[in-house]
């Protein structure tokens, strides 16, 4: 378990008092995010946040990466093909936010990249991931991921190499947009991504002691590299603990698309190796919630011309309505504790049970 401690605090500390350096160096060149402007329609009134620097995701990542490398190096332990490819994905999807960041801030434009080409961005990132992953098979013949599809552990529907491909893609692309969607207000989707990452980290410890090759039986876990898993778990639940302290209203960073592409890209990940695929539709329940809001008001507005909400997504919705900021965060937070209170009991009761 000194993985787990080392990996979250080294990262907790790079991210607590690296931020505030990436602050400086992003204010002293004047790299803030440009702040949508309301034209015709109405949008809550954010002026306020107008010359807060972005790209506060690259704080995260690095922190991320310090402390699982420096958690392995103290350890003398090899990194797992598990770990490696997780952090593929979080590196190249924060390539992608990256990309989308840069030309927020360096051309002003408030939309950043285009759409298409964020949205071919993250289908090569997520491809490359989906095939790998199904390779690297260790001495028991398990590999990264499982062709078949999760609840909390494999369920009987085994889909084809292609499918599940897809399946992967699919899963990475929605989180990853998820959590772009749920980073509008100071420090939510920060708060939100601590939650889940945290509930991975005890999923990953859990799986490593019930693994098929310490505790045989038939409740066992036949997960790869269960405890790599929850030392970047970890590693991520610590960055955010310290990106959250500069980031909570009022922020005076931004984790910008860098840091949420990443994080929605993390949780993705561990939730297809550690077997948590559908689990993972409970587990960040306020990351599904706030995307059903959009698809609604989308929907809704194409077919009949009307809006459900004020605004989309859900959080705009309340300011609308009037609420100040720190209270719709504080209250989603709870939303997103719940959430991973009723999955991590799911989980839990599926191995009692058996």
């Amino acid at each position: 378990m000194r993985l787990i401690v080392i990996s979250a605090g080294v990262a907790l500390l790079v991210s607590l008092f690296g931020t505030p350096f990436l602050m400086r160096l992003l204010n002293k060149h004047g790299y803030s995010q440009a702040i949508r402007e309301s034209g015709d329609l109405l949008f809550p009134d954010h002026g306020s946040k107008k010359g807060t620097p972005s790209m506060g995701g690259v704080a995260i990542i690095a922190a991320v990466v310090l402390g699982y490398a420096i958690a392995h190096l103290y350890t003398q332990t090899s990194p797992t093909a598990s770990g490696m490819l997780l952090m593929f994905l979080v590196v190249g999807l924060g390539a992608v936010g990256f990309a989308d960041d840069y030309i927020k801030i360096f051309k002003r434009r408030s939309l950043g990249l285009r759409a298409g080409t964020k949205f071919g961005g993250q289908i090569l990132v997520g491809l490359v991931f989906g095939i790998l992953a199904l390779n690297f098979r260790d001495d028991e013949g398990l590999t990264p991921a499982s062709q078949a599809i999760s609840f909390v552990r494999d369920t009987p529907w085994v889909l084809p190499a292609a499918a599940f491909v897809a399946w992967a893609l699919l899963l990475v692309v929605a989180t990853s947009n998820a959590v772009n969607l749920t980073d509008g207000l100071d420090g939510l989707a920060t708060g939100a991504a601590m939650m889940s990452f945290a509930a991975y980290t005890l999923i990953g410890v859990w799986q490593f002691g019930q693994s098929c090759l310490i505790s045989q039986g038939p409740r066992c876990y036949e997960v790869r590299d269960p405890l790599d898993l929850a030392v970047i778990a970890a590693a991520f639940m610590g960055a955010c603990f310290g990106f959250l302290w500069w980031n909570a209203p009022k922020a005076q960073i931004f984790m910008g698309d860098t840091g949420s592409l990443a994080i929605g890209g993390a949780i993705a990940g561990l939730a297809i190796m550690s077997r948590t695929e559908l689990l993972l539709l409970v587990l960040g329940g306020l990351f599904v919630i706030i995307t059903l809001s959009v698809i609604v008001q989308v929907g809704s507005f194409k077919l009949t011309g009307k809006r459900v909400f004020r605004m989309a997504p859900l959080q705009h919705h309340f300011e609308m309505l009037g609420w100040a900021e720190v209270t719709i965060v504080i209250r989603f937070w709870i939303i997103a504790g719940l959430s991973v209170g009723v999955g991590l009991a799911i989980f839990y009761y599926e191995w009692v049970r058996g």
